[in-house]
């Protein structure tokens, strides 16, 4: 069977990470969420207090870049890979709405971009990967063959993101999660480098309506239809 190389892109919470690691497992492909790269650089950065509220020494991160190692390693007990930075699995911290709230300042820098996206050029290079972010489809793989680009209302993508956060103990509001999806949304489509943009030949799926189970299915013909050549 052709092994082909899929990319999702699409804005912050659309649930591009969900839908991706069902396709992946469905298709026995190696799955990549690019966004925990770039929140496991955020986490570094927070760490060392190079960026706070109202505070982002960036010089002081990118002379202290070559000391960032970000890895995804099995978790036997999920089945799916967990972010280690510098040999420590940060999953759960860089889920965080603190991370989230300087991640699109982080994945704005030039040199970050590109350390990362050498990285991610490097695991596709086999193809028989699913990999999610905001350039994938435009910068790392411009030539893969399935593209998708995932969107869904700004409310409809903070209500999504309450939840979860809720759900795994966080102390959140509804306005604070909303806030950060539209000020993610702004710094993502409007930075210089790599901005947030849906490529020509992307699938547009807005799922503001469509549940998760629906997402994967119409994902999982799109791909089908690729690695079968019926389009």
């Amino acid at each position: 069977m052709k092994r082909i190389t899929i990319a999702i892109d699409g804005f912050s919470s659309t649930g591009k990470s969900t839908v991706a690691k069902m396709l992946a497992k469905e298709l026995d492909y190696i799955y990549v969420d690019t966004g925990a790269m770039y929140r496991a650089v955020t986490l570094f950065a927070m760490r060392h207090l190079y960026i706070k509220e109202g505070h982002f020494d960036k010089e002081a991160l990118l002379r202290n870049l070559f000391k960032v190692s970000v890895k995804f390693k099995m978790n036997p007990s999920t089945g799916i890979a967990d972010v280690y930075l510098n040999s420590e699995n940060v999953e759960r911290e860089i889920r965080t709405l603190e991370v989230s709230n300087f991640v699109s300042q982080i994945a704005a820098i030039s040199e970050v971009r590109h350390l990362l996206v050498e990285k991610q050029k490097e695991m596709g290079k086999e193809k028989g990967i699913v990999m999610d972010g905001r350039d994938i489809g435009t910068v790392v793989f411009p030539e893969a063959e399935l593209k998708v680009f995932m969107t869904a209302t700004a409310d409809e993508r903070a209500r999504r993101r309450y939840e979860e956060l809720i759900a795994k103990g966080d102390n959140v509001t509804y306005e604070a999660v909303l806030e950060n999806v539209v000020k993610r949304d702004a710094l993502d489509t409007s930075r210089e480098d790599s901005p947030l943009v849906k490529a020509d030949d992307a699938i547009l799926l807005d799922n503001t309506h469509t549940n998760i189970e629906d997402q994967f299915h119409i994902l999982l013909q799109l791909s089908k239809d690729r690695i079968y050549g019926r389009c």
